[in-house]
């Protein structure tokens, strides 16, 4: 089995199975890092976001998709770290850093 999963998120309507695969993966010891672009964004506002902040290792989304979808680049989602307002460069450490990947 994988060590670790790297989670690519661009569709808003798929929160339901990131919480669910981030559990799965938890579960069996995976090491796991969530990352949110373009409309995926608008999951930041969710009230169970930050439950998955602190059940994932890492969580961030992409600050640019963010601003585009109508946030403030200031305004950083409850329990998300201001550091993990980031760039597309996390993306590219799910590819090159993880075990597995998934698009979702």
């Amino acid at each position: 089995m994988a060590k670790s999963l790297g989670i690519f998120v661009t569709n808003p309507d798929n929160f339901r199975h990131v919480e669910g695969i981030v559990k799965a993966a938890k579960g069996k010891g995976c090491k796991v890092k969530v990352f949110f672009t373009w409309t995926a964004t608008h999951n930041s506002k969710l009230a169970e976001f930050p439950a998955l902040c602190e059940l994932a290792d890492d969580v961030s989304i992409c600050v640019d998709s963010y601003a585009k979808q109508g946030y403030d680049r200031d305004d950083v989602p409850p329990g998300l770290d201001p550091k993990k307002m980031a760039t597309q460069a996390q993306h590219g450490e799910i590819i090159e850093d993880y075990d597995c990947y998934l698009s979702l």
